[in-house]
């Protein structure tokens, strides 16, 4: 098998192998060439010791922070590899990091410390292809297994355990049995991991094009990372609107909604407050009156839990907040929205509701994606036009309204506010003469 090496990349394979060493792509990189992807990241590994890493590259720009466990960054091309010594990793104390590494001369034993066999392949131009543990079968069966006994991989490294679910979710690889097994036997060594880490891995893994499947058959190991998704497991939701309970719902919604973080986190979140608010009436017809603000606190909650960044956090929250609104259609509506939420967090909010009526019955179906479509047609037709839905665009500002004798403070921004709801409402037009008129006919309320 040929494999196309990123041409810096095998600059550096040559340069060791020129000086008397032996040297691979290896690692993720050869997966995904194998699979005709892009790979990324090209690591290369080699029986050089680090020592000897920093006399054969001597000339090139390297960085050492990674030495001491053997790892030399080295600049080529205006790229950065990071170029690693074999080595055998000691105990495991955290379950996340060897506390040693010792070095060897043999590939094989380097191969056997990585997690899955589709990770553990090795190559260069002139050897080919290592595969001492039968990655390339498996990648061909879209398999994911262990390298080795499945037990030992995740408590050597319990984030293991969520790069499985990932690949499986990124890449559509079914999880081999025992490995499998070992997943769910583990689950619980996650809480040992920091929250940042979970979270990069998490979010990789729920933009899949597997995601909806993996969050299923995994659904145990999601609730060690987010214990309150574990109320929505087999909650039925008795009301026509819904034919799934809660967490196939969201399950549905996740896979109905386009795969950036924001939107599919707020699938998997948005409803989770719902177990919390069920009431049901004589009728044995439910109701989730407010679920939406329930599902906006837990979801703070977990998401400051897990460490994400602020604005992910606000975008996340917000989306959560509006997502059970009910779209008429009609221009001033639209326009208060825009005012609220601003041109990016409504066009997200559009995508939220179809990927939620998606996953509901097919009672009003139509209906409420008619409402939606006529919604979404007001959207592009304000921006189109430049429709005043902000202060920002209003055609007087603050000073405009000092001049005309409106007195300073508190007033000033409730005038302003008054002045864009009459423009929203179209009662008066965004123009400075009149909105200016307006304003000197309210001096005398104030």
């Amino acid at each position: 098998m040929k494999i196309n090496i990123q041409p810096e990349a095998d600059i550096i394979i040559k340069t060791l192998r020129e000086h008397g060493f032996e040297a691979y792509a290896v690692g993720g990189c050869v997966r995904n060439a194998m699979m005709g992807l892009d790979a990324h990241d090209w690591d290369i590994c080699t029986n050089a010791r680090p020592d000897e890493l920093r006399a054969v590259f001597r000339d090139f720009n390297t960085y050492d922070y990674g030495l001491k466990h053997g790892t030399l960054v080295v600049t080529a091309g205006g790229g950065s590899f990071e170029v690693t010594s074999y080595r055998v990793d000691g105990v495991y104390a955290d379950n996340r990091r060897p506390e040693s590494v010792t070095f060897t001369d043999d590939l094989s034993l380097d191969l056997s410390r990585r997690d899955f066999t589709v990770n553990a392949m090795a190559y260069n131009d002139e050897d080919g292809l290592k595969d001492p543990f039968g990655g390339a079968e498996d990648l061909k069966n879209g398999l994911l297994r262990c390298v080795g006994v499945p037990e030992n991989r995740f408590n050597e490294d319990a984030l293991r355990i969520l790069r499985g679910l990932r690949f499986a979710s990124v890449y559509g690889f079914a999880v081999e049995k025992e490995t499998a097994d070992a997943v769910h036997r583990n689950a619980r060594l996650l809480r040992n991991i920091a929250a940042e880490r979970v979270r990069e891995e998490l979010l990789r893994t729920i933009c899949g094009k597997n995601a909806a499947n993996v969050l299923d058959e995994f659904r145990d190991v999601i609730a060690v990372v987010i214990p309150e998704l574990s109320e929505t497991f087999d909650f039925p939701q008795n009301t026509p609107h819904h034919k799934y309970d809660v967490w196939r719902h969201i399950l549905h919604s996740v896979e109905a909604v386009e795969p950036s973080p924001e939107l599919r986190m707020t699938m998997l979140l948005h409803d989770i407050g719902k177990p919390r608010a069920r009431t049901t009436d004589e009728n044995g017809c439910d109701h989730f009156k407010y679920h939406q603000k329930i599902s906006a606190e837990m979801a703070e909650t977990i998401l400051r839990r897990l460490r994400c960044p602020s604005e992910f956090i606000k975008t996340v929250l917000t989306l959560t907040e509006w997502h059970d609104l009910r779209f008429t259609g009609g221009e001033k509506q639209v326009r208060r929205v825009l005012r609220d939420l601003g041109e990016e967090n409504t066009r997200m909010l559009f995508a939220v509701q179809r990927a939620d009526i998606a996953a509901q019955s097919d009672h009003l179906r139509t209906e409420k994606l008619a409402a939606l479509d006529l919604a979404e047609r007001s959207y592009n037709k304000i921006l189109a036009q430049n429709r005043c839905f902000s202060l920002a665009q209003l055609a007087v500002n603050g000073n405009d309204l000092l001049a005309v004798g409106v007195k300073k403070g508190k007033n000033v921004g409730a005038l302003l506010h008054l002045l864009l709801e009459e423009v929203i409402d179209g009662d008066l037009p965004n123009e400075k003469h009149a909105l200016l008129e307006r304003a000197k006919s309210e001096i005398k309320k104030i």
